[in-house]
């Protein structure tokens, strides 16, 4: 599968594959965060667009384009009021191409809270619109000022099949209905309740071990290895730059990877 970006500026944001890490995840006791598998996955699930230069944008309240204020001192691409209602509006700069029946989600940055800001998301049909778009966030809270560094990721983007979701047929069952689900869900179950029970022992083999490994290895309760393609680490690749040199852009972040 093909991903394409085609700049539409000069000197368009930094596009990178989102790291798993985050600042926030290292600073927690233990960065005991880092054993959530389905966060780490779902960090890294894509590519970030960052800030080309930091700023501050604060919004009164009012409805108005001019009542969202910028203040940088820096000379780059700085995201605009295109809209008013307190909606900032930063230009990708770029128009990306995917493979047909490929559209894109276009999201804020995953896993990153911000106070007094809200990213909104779209979806986009990137296999065939000539037509860029923006990525916007909604302010949350009047007279608070919103801090950009620069580097800092504002975008998050992933390809996806478009009509994936609307080929799913949902349903809802009775555990009774898959007898092997059931019994494994209860084996873990009854484990994880032992596990956390003597988690508060010291000395015990839970207190050792800290955390049930069993999600994370890809191992069913009773033992058995899950499916081939279980993933720990996601090792998405950068964009390589077609138009000058062509190296691989550079990826690096003070983040764990």
């Amino acid at each position: 599968m093909k991903l394409i970006a085609y700049p539409t500026v000069p000197n368009p944001p930094e596009l990178r594959p989102a790291p798993a890490g985050r600042k926030w995840m290292d600073d927690l006791p233990q960065a005991y965060a880092y054993r959530c598998l389905p966060l780490i996955i779902a960090n890294a699930h894509g590519w970030e667009l960052c800030s080309p230069v930091n700023f501050t944008a604060t919004w009164n309240g009012g409805a108005s384009k001019t009542d969202i204020a910028i203040a940088t001192d820096e000379v780059g691409l700085l995201p605009t009021t295109h809209f008013g209602s307190g909606i900032l509006t930063f230009h990708v700069g770029y128009l990306f191409r995917t493979d047909p029946g490929i559209s894109m989600m276009a999201q804020g940055p995953i896993n990153r809270p911000k106070d007094a800001i809200q990213p909104l998301a779209g979806v986009i049909e990137t296999d065939w619109s000539p037509y860029t778009f923006t990525m916007n966030w909604m302010f949350t809270r009047p007279d608070t000022p919103v801090r950009f560094e620069k580097g800092e990721p504002f975008c998050h983007v992933f390809p996806m099949h478009r009509d994936g979701l609307e080929q799913v047929e949902p349903e809802v069952r009775t555990f009774e209905s898959d007898a092997d689900m059931f019994k494994n869900h209860k084996d873990w179950s009854e484990s994880r309740n032992t596990f956390n029970k003597d988690l508060k022992t010291p000395g015990s083999e839970a207190a050792e071990q800290k955390w049930q490994k069993d999600y994370y290895r890809g191992f069913h309760p009773d033992g058995k290895q899950g499916p081939d393609d279980h993933r720990t680490k996601l090792r998405l690749k950068p964009f390589v730059n077609q138009i000058s040199t062509g190296n691989a852009a550079d990826t690096s972040t003070d983040e764990k990877d």
